[in-house]
């Protein structure tokens, strides 16, 4: 399983950090480690891909800034 740490664009509060707490758990074989305005760390075995096409549909786009297998 892999830890990504991810850039995202148009959080402003903690609605939005629930909702991208949320978005996040429900990919398979996704947890949200760690959410912060402007920033997730997350373990994974999704592909970033998927992770940014869900995050974007939900209104976040998002950027891959670190990658690490665990």
């Amino acid at each position: 399983m892999a830890t990504l740490t991810l850039r995202i664009d148009n959080m402003h509060c903690g609605s939005c950090i629930r909702r991208v707490t949320q978005t996040l758990n429900a990919l398979p074989g996704t947890h949200a480690e760690e959410v912060r305005v402007g920033s997730a760390r997350i373990h994974t075995s999704a592909v970033p891909e998927m992770i940014q096409q869900s995050m974007a549909a939900a209104g976040y786009p998002t950027l891959v800034e670190f990658s690490s297998e665990s």
